[in-house]
């Protein structure tokens, strides 16, 4: 800190004339004060990025769609997402009332895409929450402790990685025909070992530094310095790695309910509505269009919104 007070002290004390150092101080520890943090510099950077910037704002009225799906069914389209009229099937955009047109059940594809959304949003989210939980300690106390504790868990993360991750969902479907919270679950059961092994990397270089050594020194437990020390410096790697794996778990949804193993009828997800489309696309193809259409901007905005807050959480270059 004093280096720093010194070196912005010198152009003070130049272009004062040899003021009293009393007043340098102030002035140096004034501009000090006034640069922006770590996080602040990383904002600043994040909006200049205007391809992120557009990205985030896709993301956040997707948000708002699919939060407000209760709205649109009740007040917008007037129909519930069960709700089906053989009499509408097939009918056009505008058709009867149908703002999106209506499936091949009579159902409004509308209030579907918005509590489709919900449900392939919320498993992802969940999904992401449930790997971070198990691959995040795995890693955390693999990387700390070292020695067997690190070999025993890293044989077991290697021993997983060996294994087909979709083969294992796919058979986990089929077994037990998970709900939509319990196939979040199924998910991290089998997403999780790529998080431990990155935040084992994370940890490794953190667990040598100065300011874990120093809290070692002054007697903080094990779990306090993993808590209080280590893991505040993880979470620019774990926003990232968040922001990234998000658009490929909503994928993953949308792979096991085309293929009749995750959500199912009549839960809407937008995986299990382009199954349902795809027998009649030739007669209606905005049925396929629509529920494809939002997997693709909403994994397109999320990996945009991810590529821009890795570049703007890079200490290396952030201004």
């Amino acid at each position: 800190m004093s280096q720093n007070i010194k070196r912005v002290a010198r152009p003070v004390e130049a272009r004062t004339g040899g003021v009293d150092s009393q007043r340098i101080d102030a002035l140096a520890r004034a501009q000090l004060q006034s640069t922006p943090g770590y996080y602040r510099r990383a904002w600043r950077k994040l909006r200049r990025n205007h391809v992120s910037v557009a990205a985030i704002v896709v993301v956040i009225l997707m948000v708002l769609f699919v939060l407000g799906a209760g709205f649109i069914s009740e007040y917008v389209t007037h129909k519930s997402y069960a709700a089906n009229s053989l009499a509408d099937k097939q009918a056009s955009v505008g058709e009867n009332g149908y703002i999106l047109g209506a499936d091949a059940n009579g159902r409004d594809i509308l209030t579907r895409l918005a509590y489709g959304g919900r449900v392939s949003l919320l498993v992802a989210l969940l999904a992401a929450v449930s790997t971070l939980a198990i691959g995040g300690t795995v890693g955390s106390v693999a990387g700390y402790f070292g020695g067997w504790v690190d070999s025993v868990l890293m044989r077991l993360v290697d021993v997983l990685l060996s294994i087909p991750g979709l083969s294992l969902l796919i058979l986990i479907s089929v077994l037990y025909k998970p709900g939509y919270k319990m196939l979040a679950l199924v998910i991290a059961a089998v997403s999780w070992t790529g998080v431990a092994r990155l935040i084992r990397g994370e940890v490794l270089s953190l667990r040598r530094r100065d300011f874990v050594e120093a809290a070692r020194v002054v007697g903080a437990s094990d779990t306090r310095i993993i808590w209080r020390h280590i893991f505040p410096n993880v979470i620019p790697l774990v926003i990232v790695w968040a922001s990234l794996v998000v658009p490929g778990l909503i994928l993953t949804e949308a792979t096991l309910s085309f293929l009749g193993l995750g959500v199912r009828v009549p839960t809407p997800s937008w995986g299990n509505m382009l199954e349902e489309a795809r027998q009649y696309y030739r007669q209606a193809w905005l049925n396929v269009f629509f529920p494809g259409f939002m997997i693709y901007i909403t994994v397109l905005a999320i990996n945009l919104v991810g590529n821009g807050l890795r570049d703007a959480l890079d200490p290396r270059l952030n201004d």
